[in-house]
C-alpha cells in the first residue's frame, strides 16, 4: 500500500489544485493553477470557458510530474471534486457548446411550472401562495437550464450532455459521460431522497425539464467510473488505464475529509461560500424546501445551511482596507490573513459593539436580505470592522447549525474547520468561542482533496468502506477549546442582538430596494 499514491483533482472557483496523497492521508505534493473566477458579459452574469478547467488540470499534472516524478509515477487512482452548480453544455464528442454558467451567476429564467392551471389554483386554495408559490417560482427562475432552453434553444438542441464541472473533467479523463451521485447539487431534475435522476412526474423534473438522455450516468461515490484514456494520458502524463473514481462535490468532500462522518459533528467551511454541514443517515431539510445533498458516504445525506459569498468578505476587506498588509505580505511571502490577525489581537470580543449581518444576497429563508453593519461610534477602527466581519460570519454559521440541530433533532458535540480562513488560529478561536464548542482542524487544509483521496482509496479497494478510509486517513492536528468568559459575551450578543437583526431590518431592506431598485428583483 505504501508504494502507491492517490491523485485528487480539486477544481474550485478561483483555482484548480492537483494533490498527491499517500493511502494514509498524508499530503505529499501539490500543484495549483489560478484563474479568474469568471468573466461577466453583462450585469449579474458569470461565465467561464470550461476548457480552462481542463487545461489547468493538464498543466498541474505536468507540474507534478516534473517536480515529483517518483510520486507521480506511483499514482494508482484519480478522483475529481469540483465547485457545485457550475454547468457545462457539450456535444456528443464532449466539445463545449457555450461558456459554463458559473454558480455565482444571477440571471433568471421565466418560470416553467405552476404559473397557471390546477397547481396554481391548488396553492391558492391551500393558502400558500405567498410562501410556497414564491419559492417554487424563485427556485425554477434560478435554473440555468431553463434560461438556456428559453434564450438559446439552438444551443440546447445541440446539447448532448449537461454536466457539472466534475462530470466534464471525468469525461475528458475517461471518455465516459459519468459522474458521482454526490456531485449532483444544483438546479437539476435530481431526486435527493432516492439519490437518482428524478422520475417524469417528480417536482424537480417539472421545475428543471432536462431530458434524462442529456444527463450523465450516475455512479455511487467510492466506485470506479472509468479509466484514463490514451489521449488523456498523453496530455496529462498519467498512466493509460489509471482508474478514475467517483467522488463528490467540493463541500461534500470537504466534510468527509474533515472527518465529519456522522451527525455528532458539523463541518464549518470558511470558504467563498461559507457553509455548515453534517452527515446524516436520515433525510431531513435544515431549511424547508432545501433538500439535504447526497453525501460522499453512500446512502447518507449532507444537510446544509450556506452563507452566500461568506468568507469572500475577507477578500472584500483586503481590497478595500488592507492594501498595506497585502503589500507587506507579498514582500514577506506570507498570506495577508496572517498579518490581519493583528486586527483581531488588538480588539476584544464584541468589537466594541460593532455588529455585522453577513447577508450579501437573498436566501430561501431571508428573501429580502441585504448586508448590515450597526453600532458604529468614534471609537471604532479598521481593526473593529475586521473583527465584526469575522464575528458576523460565525454568528450566521451558528444560526445555521441551530437550524440543522432543530430540524434533524440532533445534538452537535464538536465542529471541524476547513477552508482558507481556517488557517488562522485567531479566527478558529473566535469560532470556538461563538459556538461554545470545541473546534478541530485537520492536519491538512486541503480537506476537499483529502475527501476525494479517501473515496479514491475506497474505490481501489485499499479500505473496506468509505467510513473506514475516512477514519484512517483524516487526522486532527489542532484543537480549539472555547473560553468561557468570551463565550458568555458572544452568547448575549447572539441571542439579544444578532438573532433580532434580520426581523427588525427586513422592512427597511424592502424599502431600500423599492426606492433604489437595488438589488434587482
Amino acid at each position: 500500500m505504501t508504494q502507491k499514491t492517490l491523485l485528487s483533482i480539486d477544481c474550485g472557483t478561483q483555482s484548480l489544485r492537483a494533490l498527491i496523497f499517500s493511502p494514509d492521508g498524508s499530503l505529499l505534493a501539490r500543484a495549483q493553477k489560478e484563474y479568474a473566477p469568471y468573466v461577466s458579459p453583462g450585469p449579474g452574469l458569470a461565465e467561464k470557458d470550461p476548457d480552462i478547467y481542463w487545461s489547468s488540470l493538464i498543466d498541474t499534472c505536468k507540474t507534478l510530474k516534473i517536480n515529483e516524478p517518483v510520486l507521480f509515477e506511483k499514482i494508482c487512482g484519480v478522483g475529481v471534486t469540483s465547485q457545485r452548480a457550475t454547468m457545462v453544455n457539450v456535444d456528443k464528442d464532449g466539445q463545449v457548446l457555450r461558456p459554463a454558467i458559473v454558480w455565482l451567476d444571477r440571471r433568471t429564467a421565466r418560470p416553467v411550472f405552476g404559473t397557471s392551471g390546477p397547481v396554481k389554483i391548488g396553492l391558492k386554495l391551500a393558502g400558500m401562495v405567498s410562501k410556497l408559490e414564491k419559492k417554487i417560482m424563485d427556485v425554477q427562475a434560478q435554473g440555468k437550464c431553463n434560461w438556456i432552453i428559453q434564450n438559446q434553444p439552438d444551443i440546447w438542441e445541440k446539447t448532448y450532455k449537461y454536466l457539472q464541472v466534475s462530470g466534464f473533467l471525468n469525461h475528458r479523463l475517461t471518455g465516459r459521460f459519468a459522474d458521482s451521485t454526490a456531485s449532483q447539487i444544483g438546479h437539476l431534475p435530481f431526486d435527493y431522497k432516492r439519490q437518482d435522476w428524478a422520475g417524469p412526474l417528480s417536482l424537480t423534473r417539472l421545475l428543471f425539464p432536462v431530458q434524462t438522455d442529456k444527463l450523465p450516468d450516475l455512479v455511487q461515490p467510492g466506485n470506479v467510473l472509468g479509466h484514463v484514456t490514451e489521449q488523456a494520458a498523453a496530455l496529462t502524463g498519467l498512466s493509460f488505464q489509471t482508474p478514475v473514481v467517483a467522488c463528490g462535490s467540493d463541500k461534500g468532500c470537504e466534510t468527509l475529509g474533515s472527518g465529519v462522518i456522522d451527525q455528532t459533528m458539523v463541518s464549518l467551511s470558511f470558504g467563498t461560500t461559507a457553509t455548515v454541514q453534517t452527515t446524516s443517515p436520515r433525510y431531513f431539510e435544515a431549511i424547508p424546501m432545501m433538500p439535504p445533498y447526497p453525501a460522499p458516504i453512500p446512502g447518507c445525506f449532507n444537510p446544509e445551511v450556506e452563507i452566500f459569498r461568506g468568507f469572500w468578505m475577507i477578500s472584500w476587506f483586503k481590497k478595500q482596507f488592507a492594501h498595506k498588509e497585502v503589500e507587506t505580505a507579498r514582500t514577506l511571502g506570507v498570506a495577508p490573513e496572517a498579518l490581519l490577525n493583528n486586527c483581531l489581537e488588538r480588539t476584544q470580543p464584541g468589537a466594541m459593539g460593532l455588529m455585522v449581518q453577513p447577508y450579501w444576497a437573498p436566501g430561501l429563508d431571508h428573501p429580502n436580505a441585504k448586508g448590515a453593519m450597526i453600532g458604529f461610534g468614534d471609537v471604532h477602527t479598521r481593526d473593529h470592522v475586521y473583527r465584526a466581519v469575522i464575528e458576523g460570519l460565525c454568528f450566521a454559521l451558528l444560526e445555521g447549525m441551530e437550524k440543522v440541530q432543530a430540524r434533524g433533532k440532533i445534538r452537535v458535540k464538536q465542529a471541524a474547520l476547513s477552508g482558507g480562513a481556517s488557517q488562522s488560529d485567531a479566527i478558529c478561536q473566535i469560532a470556538a468561542n461563538i459556538f461554545n464548542l470545541p473546534m478541530v482542524r485537520s492536519a491538512t487544509h486541503e480537506t476537499s482533496g483529502l475527501g476525494a483521496a479517501i473515496l479514491t482509496a475506497r474505490g481501489l479497494g485499499l479500505y473496506s468502506s468509505v467510513r473506514d478510509a475516512a477514519s484512517r486517513m483524516s487526522r486532527i492536528a489542532t484543537r480549539f477549546e472555547p473560553d468561557p468568559v468570551c463565550a458568555a459575551v458572544y452568547k448575549d450578543l447572539y441571542q439579544q442582538v444578532y438573532q433580532k437583526m434580520y426581523k427588525v431590518l427586513s422592512p427597511l431592506y424592502r424599502k431600500i430596494q423599492k426606492i433604489t431598485g437595488y438589488p434587482e428583483k
